[in-house]
């Protein structure tokens, strides 16, 4: 895993400027969220972990023009070619 700044945070906020522009963020689950990541050479994925009552991972990535989101207890086992950009906290409205 390479944890990056610089040009993938850049990348990183142009995924959250489209799916503020387009609207469009697809929840899935994490296996289908990993299994996105493995159609992808090097995915830029975006991390936060936070939670009131208990730990919980959160992931935003994009693919083919879409933005791909997942959230689950456990932490979700990420390609070693990802770029991971880690956030104090992702928010998309309605989750």
């Amino acid at each position: 895993m390479t944890y990056t700044g610089g040009g993938a945070a850049g990348h990183a906020a142009a995924i959250a400027n489209a799916v503020k522009a387009a609207g469009t963020l697809v929840r899935v689950e994490p296996a289908e969220f990993q299994r996105l990541l493995g159609l992808q050479e090097a995915p830029l994925v975006v991390h936060a972990a936070g939670g009131f009552f208990g730990r919980t991972y959160q992931y935003l990535t994009s693919y083919k023009g879409l933005a791909f989101f997942t959230k689950s207890k456990a932490p979700v086992e990420l390609p070693g070619t990802a770029e991971i950009v880690l956030a104090a906290s992702i928010w998309m409205p309605g989750l």
